[in-house]
C-alpha cells in the first residue's frame, strides 16, 4: 500500500520536475528564435541604463516565474498536502518563494555581472576564470549557508535533550569530524518528513536532527543516521561533490563560449558580450549538467553506499539502520525499489530495499 502511493507520489513529482525543465528549455530558446532576446536586452537597457545586466536577469527570472510558479505550487504544495506530507500554509510557502526568488535574483544578477566582465576581457578565452568564480562561490555558499541562508527558512535551536547531544558530539568526536555544536531543526512548522544533516565546512559545521525526528525516532536510530551524514565529511564529499560540480561548470562555460561565438552574428547580438545572449548561456551550459546527471547520479548513488557502509561499521548497529531507513521510508513517503531507467535518471540515492539488504548482510 505505501509503496504504490509513493511511487504515485515520486512519478506526479518526476514529472513536474520534467515540465519545469522543459519550460525553462522552451522559454530561453523561444527568446533566441524570436528575437525577443534582443527585445529584452532593449527593455533592460531602458529600465537601468547604468546597470542593464541586473535589469535584463531580472525580466528574464520574472518571465520564467511566470510558469514555473504554478508548477512549484503544484510539486511543493498540491502534492505535498495531497500525499499527507505538507504542515506549511501557502502564504508561509508563498513568502519562502519569494525569499528564494530574491536570492536566486541578486546572485543571477552578481555572477552575470562578473561573467559578462570576463567576458569583455577575454572574448574566447573567458570560460576558464569564470569557472573558478563560480567554484570559490559555490564553496563560500555551502560555508555560510548554515549561518546566512538556512535560518531565512527554518528555525533551530541548541538540541535540549543532554544524553542524545552528548552522544552524537562523541560520534562525531569519533569519526573526526568537528562540529560547532547539535541543534534542532524546526521541520515541524512545514513538513512531516523527518531528517538529520550535518551542514557547513570547517567553523560553521554543525549537527542538525529535525524535530520531526527527535519525536519518533530512538536514539540508536538518530545515531546511525548522523553516523551516516558524518560519512560525507570523512570521507571528503562534500569536496568531492563541489568539485564534480565545478567541472561540469567550467565543461559548461567552455560550450557556453564556443555557442556565444558561433551563434552571436546569426541571432541579432551585437558581439559575444551582448547581455542579449543570456539565454543562449545558460542553455548551453545548462545542457551540460543534463546530459551528465546520470553520471552525478551514479556518483552520488556510490558516496551513499560508503557512507551507509560506514555508518554501520561505526555504530554497529545493524537493526537500528534497517528500523530507521523503513521508518524513513514510510514518514518521507519513499520508493523502495523504483525501476532501473528511475534510478539513473533521477535517483542520488540507492533505493531503500538495496540498503536495507546490504545492512541485513553487514559483518564485523
Amino acid at each position: 500500500m505505501n509503496e504504490d502511493k509513493a511511487a504515485r507520489y515520486h512519478r506526479l513529482q518526476r514529472r513536474a520536475v520534467v515540465a519545469s525543465i522543459l519550460w525553462s528549455v522552451v522559454l530561453l530558446a523561444g527568446l533566441v528564435t524570436t528575437g525577443w532576446h534582443v527585445r529584452l536586452r532593449d527593455a533592460a537597457e531602458a529600465l537601468l541604463p547604468r546597470a542593464p545586466i541586473p535589469a535584463y536577469v531580472a525580466l528574464l527570472l520574472l518571465i520564467h516565474e511566470l510558469v514555473d510558479t504554478p508548477l512549484s505550487v503544484y510539486r511543493s504544495v498540491v502534492l505535498e498536502r495531497r500525499y499527507g506530507l505538507s504542515t506549511e500554509p501557502l502564504r508561509v510557502w508563498l513568502k519562502d518563494h519569494a525569499i528564494s526568488f530574491g536570492i536566486a535574483l541578486v546572485l543571477g544578477a552578481g555572477m552575470t555581472s562578473v561573467v559578462y566582465a570576463l567576458i569583455r576581457r577575454s572574448p574566447s578565452e573567458w570560460w576558464l576564470p569564470a569557472g573558478l568564480v563560480f567554484a570559490v562561490l559555490i564553496v563560500a555558499v555551502t560555508n555560510l549557508a548554515p549561518v546566512l541562508i538556512m535560518p531565512l527558512f527554518y528555525s533551530t535551536k541548541p538540541l535540549d535533550r543532554e544524553g542524545l547531544r552528548a552522544r552524537l558530539l562523541a560520534l562525531a568526536d569519533r569519526a573526526g569530524a568537528r562540529v560547532l555544536g547539535a541543534y534542532e531543526w524546526g521541520l515541524s512548522a512545514k513538513t512531516r518528513k523527518a531528517n538529520a544533516a550535518l551542514a557547513g565546512l570547517g567553523r560553521t559545521r554543525r549537527i542538525l536532527v529535525s524535530d520531526t525526528m527527535l519525536a519518533d525516532y530512538s536514539e540508536d536510530e538518530i545515531e546511525v543516521v548522523l553516523a551516516h551524514e558524518l560519512a560525507h565529511h570523512v570521507h571528503g564529499d562534500i569536496w568531492k561533490g563541489i568539485a564534480f560540480e565545478c567541472v561540469l561548470i567550467v565543461a559548461g562555460f567552455y560550450l557556453a563560449s564556443r555557442a556565444l561565438g558561433s551563434l552571436a552574428p546569426r541571432t541579432g547580438l551585437r558581439d559575444v558580450a551582448d547581455i542579449a545572449g543570456v539565454p543562449i548561456l545558460i542553455l548551453a551550459a545548462g545542457l551540460v549538467s543534463i546530459v551528465l546527471s546520470p553520471v552525478a547520479n551514479a556518483m552520488s548513488r556510490a558516496i551513499e553506499r560508503s557512507a551507509d557502509r560506514f555508518a554501520l561499521a561505526m555504530t554497529r548497529n545493524p537493526s537500528a539502520f534497517i528500523s530507521a531507513m523503513r521508518r524513513l521510508s514510510q514518514q518521507n513517503l519513499a520508493e523502495e525499489q523504483p525501476s532501473r531507467l528511475v534510478q539513473w535518471l533521477f535517483y542520488s540515492h540507492p533505493p531503500l530495499r538495496e540498503r536495507i539488504a546490504v545492512a541485513e548482510k553487514h559483518e564485523y
